[in-house]
């Protein structure tokens, strides 16, 4: 008895112990209303459609392509520490690869299909540590079920599902007659515009896994300084869905103290 006591006092306390890393929440529920398998399902057709479409215009990088090489290599560090933040991560059949266009982008589409443009790397001269936390902000996206939270808040504004039965699915699973209306609506998942929150969110949770992963976290500052640099015709924050450099700057610098640590422990 006293070692079950004893037990029992050990698991309250390191229950009660503060999560290492950043503070983001609980993800959205409207994302339940959208099945994962489905729409992970789509995006892996949509991914395949991507790269076919980049190889027929002989855009897309040869898996011995030195960039391609480096970008699988920071992929296969971060990608370990994916599923601490979602469950099913472990399922997913990961994949990088490269697109040769002048788009200063990336994006990671659920069920791991991840894509970068030359534009980005080569525009900005991004070091790996700059990369790792690109790469790290758009698995964000995927792991924290950002998609299916967008579509799925699309769908009820456009009247794709009865909005009585979407809100009382949050609370009883996936509403299979959502998942259908979001299917027939042909959204492109890589082209989905996330809210403010979201792309903080990804900022913070993205700086954490490139931390764990061994990249240095301090990159996100210099990274944003080049991506303001580059979209300088930007509009201001308020008439924008992304928050503004000197914005995500601020918040990076602010998460830093929780970050470091992991970070100085990794490359030990």
């Amino acid at each position: 008895m006293a070692l079950a006591l004893g037990a029992l006092s050990l698991c309250a306390l390191a229950c009660a112990q503060p999560r290492e890393g950043v503070q983001v929440g609980q993800p959205s529920v409207f994302a339940n209303m959208i099945a994962p398998a489905r729409l992970e399902r789509d995006a892996a057709l949509q991914y395949q459609q991507t790269l076919a479409q980049a190889e027929q215009n002989r855009a897309l990088g040869h898996a011995d392509h030195p960039q391609v090489l480096r970008l699988r290599a920071i992929a296969q560090r971060i990608i370990p520490f994916a599923q601490a933040w979602n469950p099913r991560a472990e399922r997913w059949n990961w994949e990088v690869n490269l697109i040769g266009a002048q788009q200063i982008n990336a994006y990671c589409m659920p069920g791991g299909k991840i894509v970068f443009f030359t534009g980005l790397l080569n525009g900005l001269r991004l070091n790996d540590d700059e990369v790792a936390m690109v790469m790290g902000h758009e698995i964000a996206h995927a792991l924290r079920e950002h998609a299916r939270e967008r579509m799925a808040k699309s769908a009820a504004t456009n009247g794709l599902a009865r909005i009585g039965g979407a809100l009382a699915s949050v609370w009883l699973g996936v509403d299979p007659h959502l998942t259908d209306a979001v299917a027939r609506s042909g959204a492109h998942l890589a082209t989905l515009e996330f809210s403010r929150e979201d792309e903080s969110e990804a900022d913070l949770v993205g700086m954490e896994l490139a931390a764990r992963a061994g990249f240095d976290p301090r990159a996100g500052v210099s990274l944003w300084k080049k991506m303001s640099a580059a979209n300088k015709g930007a509009p201001p924050q308020w008439l924008s869905t992304h928050p503004s450099g000197k914005t995500r700057i601020a918040d990076i610098e602010a998460n830093l103290p929780k970050v470091m640590p992991l970070y100085l422990r990794a490359k030990r």
